[in-house]
């Protein structure tokens, strides 16, 4: 349980001990500075304790914002400071300064004046501010919700009536919804969904089991889909609407009742592509299984191409996104237009729809699937996803062409990581690197794109079985090494990584179906679906600051260009069924791998007290 410190003498009819004590708060009164901070050292280390003024008049969920969110060390709200076990150490010398300054007068011989609870959070801020080992003090925005200590009765009776002219449950619903999301969520999903929310927050239900709920609900989607009936497509579509309301009520209900944590970001994070990309299956399945004048229908070919696109869109985003962390400097003219027209209501809208978000998206799929045929949905999805694709990443090249700032190390950092170079080219590039500092700066994007596209086209064009994919593979090798031989710091470097991702993919699905037998794509996109977990796994790392995954299993995996070269090895090397079955073994030891360690990441650090996050991640 945490611990909650009031300091000075408590106020006849406040509701401050009972708000605290609903929030999960044991209550301790201290009449001054020194019971306080002798009270402070008695709480254990591993628990949050936060110190109160006892004069603090404000809503309820003011406090919970200002006190039980899990993912900062330290908080504050006016009258109010908290500190988590990463935050004790500042929090404990900003109280022992404090108490040593309430025994002094000021020079003046006045006493001293104010809130301790705000003097701490001030001497923390301080700190922060100097660099001396201090951690940063998060201010939540309050909003309209009131947080303050009054100095005199009239100023109480003021701050209770600001109180009560404001409905804090009201506030807390509306802040359950993000603040930026896709028109399709905003109008058809969260004005109902964040009631589910606090449904759920009343009957102890947490966001992980939400999201679980979601997962299932999508996996239940695709059987349907996998039917290749009429009936299961019309159930299929109305079930991954119900799938995608849960994913939204999640979110929603870990931002109403703060229910952070680094598990459920990456839970949360991860269904969302294992349920797209098992509905993705299922359409194939059942597109396979319907029955008609011309018999079944093969769609795997474009279901996994959506994937090879979505993936490689997703990618793209992280990129960027990655490259320009901790850049001021980033500004260009195409930014400038781009805020703009977000200043102008319906060009927000329109912009967050043809970007096809997953709340459009899933809600295209959903109605096309029970309306149309697979082949149908996956066209639709195919073109929308490219001209999506062509725009953002069009509108990030023109951006990146005018940029200024220099890129941080660990922006340089994330986008190596990303980049998933493997043993053969890491030693490659060790040795090109005198040779790489010379070159241009448009040379690793440059041939991190020839490299790929030789490898792609001459897979697609030339007969399965012959020696001219590999002979592209080996030379796709060298390029790739080039491409990372020196720090990926320049303007448009950011390319790299979708660049391998676009290059492994489409390498795989071109020689998939060239092998034209039956399972050779089915086994495809279960390889592309076991080495896309990994790539995502990485970003969810990087974004939860906590590195990449480790070396060993990069190695393991072989990295983008061993797999690109051992793929096209076997296909030059064994019969059509031959490769379709190395490819599922293949598959099956990608996923094994990458999701042990995976799974075994993220709960050690969960168990280990990490601290918790929460990523909007995509728009919904």
């Amino acid at each position: 349980m945490s611990t909650a410190i009031l300091t000075g003498q408590p106020v006849p009819g406040s509701s401050l001990e009972t708000d605290l004590r609903s929030l999960g708060f044991d209550v301790r009164i201290a009449a001054d500075a020194a019971e306080a901070e002798t009270l402070l050292a008695e709480v254990p280390a591993d628990r949050r304790v936060a110190v109160v003024d006892a004069r603090f008049v404000g809503h309820e969920h003011a406090l919970r914002l200002g006190l039980t969110d899990p993912r900062f060390p330290l908080a504050a709200i006016p009258g109010a400071v908290t500190a988590q076990q990463t935050g004790r150490r500042a929090l404990t010398r900003a109280m022992a300064r404090e108490n040593s300054a309430n025994g002094e007068s000021p020079a003046d011989g006045a006493p001293l004046t104010g809130s301790l609870a705000d003097r701490i959070a001030a001497a923390l801020e301080a700190d922060s501010a100097d660099g001396a080992d201090g951690v940063d003090v998060h201010r939540p925005d309050l909003g309209s919700l009131v947080a303050t200590v009054p100095d005199d009765p009239q100023a109480r009776n003021e701050a209770r009536q600001a109180v009560a002219a404001v409905d804090d449950e009201a506030v807390r619903l509306k802040s359950a919804v993000k603040a930026r999301d896709g028109f399709f969520t905003t109008y058809c999903v969260s004005p109902y969904s964040r009631y589910l929310a606090r449904w759920c927050a009343r009957r102890g239900l947490t966001p992980n089991q939400v999201t679980t709920a979601s997962l299932l609900t999508a996996l239940i989607a695709a059987g349907c889909a996998a039917t290749g009936t009429r009936g299961g497509f019309v159930a299929a579509g109305v079930l991954l609407l119900a799938s995608f309301v849960l994913d939204c009520t999640d979110g929603q209900l870990a931002r109403y009742s703060l229910q952070y944590s680094t598990l459920g970001a990456w839970l949360d994070a991860t269904f969302d592509r294992a349920k797209e990309y098992a509905y993705y299956a299922g359409l194939a399945l059942g597109a396979s299984a319907a029955s008609g004048s011309g018999g079944g229908d093969d769609v795997w070919g474009l279901a996994l191409g959506a994937m090879v696109l979505q993936t490689c869109r997703h990618v793209v985003d992280f990129s960027f996104n990655e490259a320009n962390t901790g850049d001021p400097a980033h500004t260009s003219p195409t930014a400038a237009l781009s805020h703009r027209l977000d200043s102008v209501g319906w060009t927000v809208w329109v912009r967050r729809m043809i970007v096809l978000p997953i709340g459009e998206r899933w809600a295209m799929l959903a109605v096309l699937t029970a309306l149309t045929t697979p082949r149908i949905t996956f066209y639709a999805l195919l073109i929308g996803c490219a001209f999506a694709a062509t725009y953002t990443t069009a509108g990030r090249v023109l951006r990146s062409r005018a940029r200024k700032g220099r890129r941080t190390e660990r922006a340089t950092r994330a986008l190596a990581d990303l980049a998933d170079t493997g043993p053969l080219a890491e030693r490659l590039a060790a040795a090109l690197r005198n040779t790489a500092r010379h070159l241009p700066g448009l040379t690793a994007p440059a041939v991190a794109l020839l490299g790929g596209a030789a490898v792609v086209t001459t897979a697609a064009l030339t007969d399965f079985g012959g020696p001219w994919t590999v002979l592209a593979a080996l030379l796709y090798v060298p390029a790739s090494a080039l491409a990372v031989a020196r720090p990926l710091g320049g303007a448009l470097d950011w390319l790299v990584p979708p660049f391998f991702r676009a290059a492994e993919y489409g390498t795989v699905l071109a020689l998939a179906a060239n092998a034209d037998v039956n399972g050779a794509l089915p086994a495809a996109y279960g390889l592309v679906a076991a080495v896309a977990y990994h790539h995502y796994d990485t970003v969810y790392r990087i974004r939860g600051d906590a590195g990449a995954p480790p070396p060993w299993l990069v190695r393991a995996v072989g990295g983008h260009e061993g797999r690109t070269l051992a793929v096209a090895a076997l296909a030059a090397l064994l019969t059509a069924s031959q490769f379709t079955v190395a490819l599922t073994v293949l598959a099956v030891a990608v996923a094994l791998l990458v999701l042990v360690e995976s799974i075994r990441f993220w709960v050690a650090a969960h168990r280990g007290g990490a601290p918790a996050v929460h990523d909007e991640g995509e728009p919904a």
